[in-house]
């Protein structure tokens, strides 16, 4: 779970991205994103789901980082949508097993918020 952490703080992406993805948040609906990004079947648990989001989400960086005319800014909000979805998840299971007093969002999702 640490490299999950580890993971999602190195992610630094442009502010209209991520401010996008942000205002997509509150619809997220992981029954309804997560077979549509990773495939038909059944629902994998949080920390596999957002492993393989974040590769993918990798992928897509790269592609619009190197000008691919592949690259769909949609696709990749939508990606970016469901890392934060699921980091959120993340740090509510995280913080259910072990609260802490004064404990900062778990999910290190605030990298992600305050991209650079």
């Amino acid at each position: 779970m640490e490299d999950l952490h580890r993971a999602l703080d190195s992610l630094h992406r442009p502010p209209l991205l991520v401010r996008a993805a942000r205002l997509g948040l509150p619809g997220y609906r992981r029954s309804r994103a997560l077979p549509r990004l990773l495939g038909a079947g059944a629902l994998p648990p949080v920390p596999e789901a957002l492993a393989r989001l974040i590769e993918i989400e990798r992928a897509h960086e790269a592609a619009r980082r190197g000008g691919a005319v592949s690259w769909r800014a949609s696709e990749h909000v939508a990606v970016l949508i469901a890392v934060m979805g699921e980091a959120g998840l993340l740090s509510d299971a995280v913080c259910a097993e072990a609260p802490r007093a004064g404990q900062e969002n778990a999910s290190g999702i605030d990298s992600l918020r305050f991209a650079t």
